[in-house]
């Protein structure tokens, strides 16, 4: 069950980050009792991508790629299928283009990004796969260019700002520190706020699956809590700002106007503890400016 359930989050998740770029294609092959789903990328235009909110992501994206993830390290024979797909992609349009009259270069061929846990050295090896720390981070594998395929081990990511949406997309303390980062990134910050949405609606449709594995379950409760955090974040600043509103309204009611002196008031208020919140306010309508002032300055 779980490359399936985590296949339908990886599209949605995709999907969705990638869509302000260009077009997105999800491919949802099923193979007997699993889902593998395959996201289709073409860019359209050129990507800035020095300082891109999405990073690494978005440096994958600058040209016509195939994303695909697995929830588990994977072996050759993985690799061999994804290569085998590749390879009738290449001869498909290879093909319009002969019709075409047109002649494809290596590098007009999309590239395929098998985005896996972890990789064996075994495995890398094997397929002659090999790091270009010039142009690429650590745990970016390149094998030879004729086969167009890159993986990418996320365990061995650096733990940046850059490398985030691809953790996000990792297993146990991996995916845990990457929530934790995602979390703390700014309420007003646009990826941080569509991609909590796409947790939200993905943990309401699965939480109707009875088959849930450990695996499953596990997954479940680490992109919840990126869930649930940001949402106690978003109720604490809401209160927040209520409470500043209220005191303000009181201050322009009682002197006409909030300045530089009172906002201080407000601020020094608004850290008091609820009960002291409360009497405070109870006492300000009978206070002077100056009482006001020296009653802030002993709170200090």
């Amino acid at each position: 069950m779980t490359q399936k359930f985590y296949s339908l989050f990886v599209e949605h998740y995709l999907e969705g980050l990638l869509s302000p770029l260009g077009s997105v294609e999800v491919s949802g092959v099923i193979t007997g009792s699993e889902r593998r789903g395959i996201v289709l990328f073409f860019p359209k235009g050129t990507i800035q991508t020095e300082r891109h909110s999405l990073g690494l992501l978005a440096k994958v994206a600058q040209s016509d790629c195939s994303i695909e993830v697995y929830y588990e390290q994977i072996g050759e024979t993985e690799v061999r299928s994804c290569l085998h797909k590749l390879l009738s992609v290449f001869s498909t349009l290879n093909c319009h283009a002969s019709a075409e009259g047109k002649t494809l270069d290596d590098n007009d061929l999309p590239r395929l990004w098998i985005v896996v846990p972890s990789a064996s050295q075994d495995l890398l090896k094997g397929f002659g796969a090999q790091l270009e720390l010039e142009n690429w981070t650590t745990g970016i594998y390149f094998l030879p260019n004729v086969f167009r395929i890159a993986i990418v081990a996320i365990n061995q990511l650096p733990v940046t700002s850059e490398t985030l949406w691809f953790r996000l997309l990792g297993r146990g303390k991996v995916q845990i520190q990457a929530v934790s980062e995602l979390v703390a990134l700014p309420p007003e910050n646009l990826v941080r706020r569509n991609v909590l949405e796409m947790v939200y609606r993905w943990r309401i449709s699965v939480m109707t699956q009875t088959d849930l594995t450990e695996d499953d379950q596990e997954l479940i409760m680490n992109l919840t809590q990126a869930y649930e955090e940001a949402r106690a974040q978003a109720v604490q600043e809401g209160v927040e700002q209520e409470r500043r509103q209220v005191v303000e309204n009181l201050l322009r009611f009682r002197f006409g106007s909030v300045d530089e002196e009172l906002s201080r008031v407000v601020n020094n208020l608004l850290q008091l503890a609820p009960d002291d919140f409360a009497r405070f306010l109870l006492e300000l309508s009978s206070l002077s400016r100056e009482e006001l002032l020296a009653r802030f300055n002993s709170h200090e």
